[in-house]
């Protein structure tokens, strides 16, 4: 009799968080976020939440490549929708 071992699908994880000291100013850049979805969700996904004005990401993927692909784009764009409400708000410190 032949055992096949199955790997679970999703092997590779990883957890993101950033303090923006308000739930309002965690929602805006959330809401920025959401509507980049990601390009392949059957290796990549990506779970968002808020906390205590803390912004919480989960990732997890089939591959390394693909979480490091995928958390790279994403610290990216986090970036600019950070700088952003930095620019447009001069009353926040972020």
């Amino acid at each position: 009799m032949d055992t096949v071992t199955v790997q679970p699908k999703w092997q590779f994880s990883c957890d993101l968080e950033v303090d923006y000291e308000s739930d309002e100013k965690a929602l805006i850049v959330r809401s920025a976020l959401a509507v980049d979805k990601e390009l392949q969700p059957d290796k990549v996904q990506r779970r968002m939440s808020i906390s205590d004005g803390k912004l919480s990401v989960h990732f997890e993927a089939v591959e390394a490549r693909f979480l490091r692909a995928s958390f790279s784009a994403f610290v990216d764009v986090l970036n600019l929708a950070t700088r952003t409400i930095e620019e447009f708000d001069p009353g926040v410190d972020l």
